[in-house]
């Protein structure tokens, strides 16, 4: 039973492909826009699901079994939701909206079992303690350009590890792929680590 990453996230390649696991990526696209008054919870459930189900179309009938995975990962700081930075200006508002203070990480996991067309989804939740950061450190960051692509500014698998005092939960939610959990459900779908299916 073969793996498919609706994604175009490197990270969660890389995630998937340290842990030994075999899969096909299948970037897709769906707009990222929030829905007035969502919360993150909801956006992030809400783009998973839609990541899914544009992979399921794109792929039409297959020939062998398979399981389509589809994440979103949203920081979210005093009810205030934080996407990939459109601007260094935008990236430097981030990181001072972040600085000393704990956000919290959710990722929304999204999966389909084809032919039969079985679901699962979930949300990992992780608190994250960022210290307290004066402008030079936010300014040299920003000029690395490593916030420009990672929802709320910064890579904790990066330069921005320096920054991160505390993670509470799944590190790997953090990167944008909850590992454990993601496990968990392929295996209630009916995927082995032994065979890959």
């Amino acid at each position: 039973m073969k793996l498919i990453l609706a994604s175009a996230s490197p990270r969660r390649a890389e995630i998937l492909s340290d842990a030994g696991i075999s899969f096909e990526l299948l970037p897709v696209e769906v707009d990222e826009t929030p829905c007035s008054g969502e919360s993150a919870e909801a956006m992030c459930t809400r783009l998973a699901g839609a990541k899914a189900r544009a992979a399921v179309a794109h792929l039409g009938a297959l020939s062998e079994p398979a399981i389509v995975v589809a994440a979103d990962t949203a920081v979210e700081v005093g009810g205030e939701i934080l996407g990939k930075p459109a601007s260094p200006e935008a990236a430097r508002e981030m990181l001072r909206r972040l600085s000393g203070k704990t956000h919290r990480v959710l990722t929304a996991l999204s999966l389909v079992r084809l032919p039969d067309g079985a679901t699962r989804s979930d949300v990992e939740r992780t608190e994250v303690r960022i210290a307290a950061l004066d402008q030079d450190e936010i300014e040299e960051y920003v000029a690395t350009r490593e916030p420009m692509d990672k929802a709320g500014g910064y890579a904790i698998q990066g330069r921005g590890g320096r920054f991160v005092e505390s993670v509470d939960g799944c590190y790997f939610n953090v990167v944008g792929l909850p590992l454990a959990r993601l496990c968990r459900i392929l295996k209630e779908l009916g995927w082995s680590p032994r065979t890959g299916g």
